[in-house]
């Protein structure tokens, strides 16, 4: 399985990071795509650099367009975009390629391969949820990055890791970052 990691400059880049240190673990081929936002909100919220990215793989900056997962002969099993940002997400939803991300999220609907975006907003607008609809019906799964809390975590490693898991979930990908509902307790 070979799966695209694209991470936005939205708050949340540790969804991104936690995502590749997962799929490395799974021995899940990775290639990462990573805007110039991303790149500062890394280094502020992880104390991590691009560079520290190509431990998981190959690494795109958002404006080489001329990468290979820009074009559909590029083979892929599924991309995720975490966090993704409202305009990353509206640029999807409305057909515009302004950066590779946004491209290869296009690339990922139009060969019907598996699109999954880790949306990082709140609240959200009419603008926003219309966006959710369009990419939903085109065949993207919007996951928002709302963790859980019935399995009682403790620590924000735990919280992070239990969207990271549900995205896991989507790829087909057994885990166990979390709990399931309902799993070892007494109804």
């Amino acid at each position: 399985m070979k799966v695209i990691v694209g991470i936005t400059g939205a708050t949340g880049t540790t969804y991104g990071y936690r995502l590749l240190v997962r799929l490395k673990e799974h021995g899940v081929e990775t290639a990462t795509i990573i805007s110039e936002y991303a790149a500062k909100i890394l280094r502020m919220e992880d104390s991590k650099r691009v560079e520290d990215l190509e431990v998981f793989g190959e690494v795109y900056r958002s404006t080489d367009m001329m990468a290979p997962t820009a074009s559909g002969s590029c083979m892929f099993d599924a991309m995720v975009i975490a966090p993704c940002t409202m305009k990353t997400l509206a640029e999807i939803a409305n057909g515009l390629s302004s950066n590779l991300i946004s491209r290869t999220a296009d690339v990922a609907l139009k060969e019907r391969r598996k699109l999954i975006l880790v949306t990082r907003e709140t609240p959200l607008s009419l603008i926003h949820i219309e966006n959710m609809l369009k990419v939903t019906s085109a065949g993207a799964v919007v996951l928002p990055a709302s963790p859980g809390f019935y399995h009682k975590p403790k620590t924000i490693e735990g919280l992070v890791d239990y969207v990271v898991g549900k995205v896991l979930d989507q790829l087909g990908i057994e885990h166990e970052l979390f709990r399931r509902w309902g799993a070892g307790e007494e109804r």
